[in-house]
């Protein structure tokens, strides 16, 4: 075996990629997933291929049951004959890093299918209910040839904003047991939703959730009544999100919500959204590879580390603040900013290609 750490490694592994090896997109994805040596190389070598799957976001609270309807989804997508990847992000094992639930176990009925891939990723500390790496895995998995790319957050509440800004459409799934729904709209979540489904809708309460959605979208629209939506095209001033009912644990509703989905991806399509939305996301790209290089200059030159400690004393006593010491080190570290012939330092953690 030989560690991934050359660019004839690299290459190799690429052309396995290229061919459709699985096994080639699951290292692929690993290499990507943890920044390991050569993930630059994998993800420009698909930049030019991304952009052909449909990426769709699935969250909601804890419990609401969204593992099973990706479940779902994913059947009825094998059903068209279309190709499916599968990011689930769970939260971060405290001993070993890495994501807590198996999604392979949850996701069984599909786990197996030769047209299915599913990654489990560990938050590792993101907020946003998507781990750092989702987009670039997702990029692979485009590159990969999936036309079908399913984001399921981690469930963290109200802070899973982000993935609205990874996916094509979003899919936000509630149950009624969520609480107040006035509270589990909040923060957001209301701006992100492109579709809204109550999930074990034969429990109490469901019927007065989804009247209280409507109402809400009505209230946004500047309307006194709820909103249903019903068909949607690009000749309508906009998209109301419809409002579904899903008992997916018996597969019912499941079709409404695949094909308020596939409305939704005509309506993107036509109306040109698709590409603004696309095209914001290519320009978070750069912001975050931009922020990601800073960090990775700054805090991984011992140089710079050391005249950082040294303005301990400095900081301690008083005689300096904080805003002080970040103008000079941004001051003196001009050069390594800059510099392009900067390695960053090894990773620790090797990858290998049999």
């Amino acid at each position: 075996m030989t560690t991934v750490a050359t660019d004839s490694a690299i290459a190799r592994l690429l052309e396995q990629f290229r061919a459709g090896k699985p096994a080639a997109l699951a290292r692929a994805v690993s290499i990507v997933e943890n920044h390991r040596p050569g993930f630059e190389q994998i993800l420009a070598a698909q930049h030019a291929l991304i952009g052909r799957a449909r990426r769709i976001g699935i969250t909601g609270p804890p419990g609401a049951g969204k593992s099973t309807i990706t479940t779902r989804l994913t059947r009825t997508y094998r059903e068209r004959g279309l190709r499916v990847g599968i990011v689930a992000v769970d939260p971060t094992s405290p001993f070993t890093g890495g994501a807590l639930l198996g999604d392979r176990i949850r996701m069984e009925e599909v786990a197996l299918d030769e047209g299915v891939f599913i990654r489990s990723m560990a938050t590792r500390g993101s907020l946003g209910g998507l781990a750092t790496a989702t987009r670039e895995v997702c990029d692979v998995l485009d590159g990969f040839g999936m036309d079908v790319i399913l984001l399921e957050t981690v469930g963290v509440g109200q802070s899973e904003l982000d993935v609205a800004r990874a996916a094509d459409s979003t899919l936000v799934v509630l149950v009624p047991e969520s609480g107040d729904s006035i509270q589990t709209l909040k923060a957001g979540v209301m701006e992100i939703a492109d579709v809204f489904t109550v999930n074990k809708a034969d429990r109490p309460g469901a019927d007065r959730l989804r009247h209280d959605i409507e109402l809400m979208l009505g209230l946004r629209a500047g309307h006194a009544r709820p909103v249903k939506a019903a068909a949607h095209s690009a000749h309508s001033d906009g998209w109301t999100p419809p409002v579904l009912g899903t008992i997916a644990a018996q597969n019912q509703g499941i079709t409404e919500v695949v094909e308020a989905l596939d409305r939704h991806a005509r309506y993107l399509e036509e109306s040109g959204e698709l590409r603004v939305r696309r095209r914001l996301r290519l320009r978070e790209r750069v912001m975050e590879v931009v922020e990601q290089q800073i960090r990775q200059r700054l805090w991984r030159d011992a140089a710079t580390l050391q005249w950082l400690d040294a303005q301990l004393d400095g900081l301690e006593d008083g005689t300096l603040v904080p805003f002080a010491v970040a103008d000079a080190l941004r001051a003196q570290s001009a050069s390594l900013l800059t510099d392009p012939s900067f390695s960053p330092l090894p990773s620790t953690q090797g990858d290998v290609i049999t």
